[in-house]
């Protein structure tokens, strides 16, 4: 743990693994495990139990924009974990361009999505299948918004200069929360999207 003391000797910053913001951080990550891990059960739960899955008259989902939206989401993973490498290593401008390359693909794959709902043959109000299925990918592009919000301050305040190899956790927490909301994606991608096919 680096403690940076202010004027009066006082710590004002704190970093590393054992932080405030850290422990906050995977406070709320573990909340958002039950949170999703309860709508993935309720999905699976239906599924299993019901005699066609999708309901008679639903298509099953495409893979084609889904997998296209993986790759996008999985992209900005990496160049998040290059953004923090780079400020680790003290190199200001490769923090900034892998947050900035991170914050379009995660916009890409918003748009993405808001297609994929304006072009979806089920809505909520259909039925089961369609309410969770909107509910459960709705939830996570709430999560990819916030995340975009997030990328967008850390930039900000790069753009300042208020980060440094030493003082640095405001990023590592950005892109663990990051990294989590796309881990999410993939449990998502199988559940709602490959497993009507089995």
């Amino acid at each position: 743990m680096t403690v940076i003391p202010a004027r009066s000797e006082l710590p004002t910053q704190v970093s590393g693994s054992r932080s405030v913001g850290w422990w906050g951080l995977i406070c709320l990550l573990l909340n958002e495990v039950v949170l999703f891990a309860s709508l993935i059960a309720s999905y699976l739960y239906i599924r299993f139990n019901s005699t066609a899955w999708p309901p008679l008259g639903v298509p099953k989902p495409e893979l084609i924009l889904p997998a296209i939206m993986t790759v996008i989401l999985l992209s900005s993973s990496v160049f998040m974990h290059l953004a923090q490498r780079g400020i680790q290593r003290g190199d200001q401008s490769r923090l900034r361009i892998g947050l900035l390359i991170a914050f379009g693909l995660a916009v890409i794959f918003l748009a993405l999505q808001v297609y994929e709902y304006m072009h979806s043959d089920v809505l909520p109000k259909d039925n089961t299948y369609g309410s969770l299925f909107f509910a459960i990918t709705g939830i996570h592009g709430i999560h990819v918004l916030l995340a975009v919000l997030m990328n967008g301050y850390l930039q900000l305040r790069a753009r300042l200069g208020h980060f440094s190899a030493r003082r640095l956790q405001g990023v590592e927490n950005v892109v663990l929360y990051w990294h989590f909301v796309d881990a999410v994606w993939i449990l998502i991608v199988l559940s709602l999207y490959v497993s009507p096919y089995f």
